[in-house]
């Protein structure tokens, strides 16, 4: 058993994964982020600090919903984040879009999807791993 103490509260709890939260501060949490978002449907063109104010949540669980792309900005916002790659001005999320286009190629290469030669080895290694063996008795 993984006991924790919650980081927004300091109870105890089972800790089983993600952000050491207990379940009363998730349910919190959550009931505060339908506020938000309710409030933003319809109040579109308001800014990260008046969400705030108005819903009486704290400016950076605002913004860590943005980067966790649960909320976003309007297209016509002049708000905005900057991508943590290159500062591009974004909606939502952490990285443009390409950004996140050259760190999926960087990543492809680094394990090899995009190399012909490779793909033809593993393909016939599965193959050969993939036939059915006896054993004589």
């Amino acid at each position: 058993m993984n006991v924790r103490n919650c980081k927004r509260c300091r109870r105890l709890f089972n800790y089983i994964a993600g952000p050491p939260i207990c379940p009363i501060c998730r349910e919190e949490i959550e009931k505060e982020f339908q506020k938000v978002k309710k409030y933003i449907e319809e109040n579109k063109d308001r800014n990260v600090s008046e969400v705030a104010e108005a819903c009486e949540v704290d400016i950076q669980q605002i913004k860590q919903w943005i980067r966790e792309e649960r909320l976003q900005f309007s297209e016509n916002s002049m708000v905005g984040l900057n991508c943590e790659r290159c500062g591009t001005m974004i909606r939502s999320g952490k990285y443009c879009d390409k950004c996140k286009a050259e760190m999926t190629a960087s990543f492809n290469n680094a394990i090899g999807k995009n190399h012909p030669a490779q793909a033809i080895i593993n393909n016939n290694n599965k193959s050969s791993s993939a036939k059915m063996r006896y054993l004589d008795n």
